[in-house]
């Protein structure tokens, strides 16, 4: 019975531990190419509604957004790539030039 109990115990505290490495979040902050406050809602839309995304706020003064994130559910290269796919830069990688054409004239470089 001393045995069962312990194991119960021990299958407990496994369990605990690996939902709190689920819960694990990090902070990203990438460099943008946004220009205004249209950029500012579309690329927190883009990011708050990728997997694993809890929250992103985009500072247009210093064009840098800041994303908490599950590394568990997304990888930083992966909100990256979603920021090129609409037509933003993010860090060293250059916008979607397709995607660059899709924005607003007020959005694409040169545009303000």
């Amino acid at each position: 019975m001393k045995k069962l109990l312990v194991l119960g115990a021990l299958m407990y505290s496994l369990s605990a531990f690996a939902q709190s490495k689920k819960n694990i979040t990090d902070t990203a902050y990438i460099k943008t190419s946004a220009l205004c406050g249209d950029c500012k809602e579309r690329i927190e839309s883009t990011l708050n509604f990728q997997k694993g995304v809890k929250f992103t706020e985009l500072n247009l003064e210093t064009k840098i957004a800041t994303c908490v994130y599950k590394p568990s559910k997304v990888s930083l290269s992966e909100l990256r790539l979603a920021l090129v796919g609409v037509g933003y830069d993010a860090d060293e990688m250059k916008a979607d030039p397709e995607a660059v054409k899709l924005l607003p004239k007020c959005c694409q470089p040169g545009g303000h």
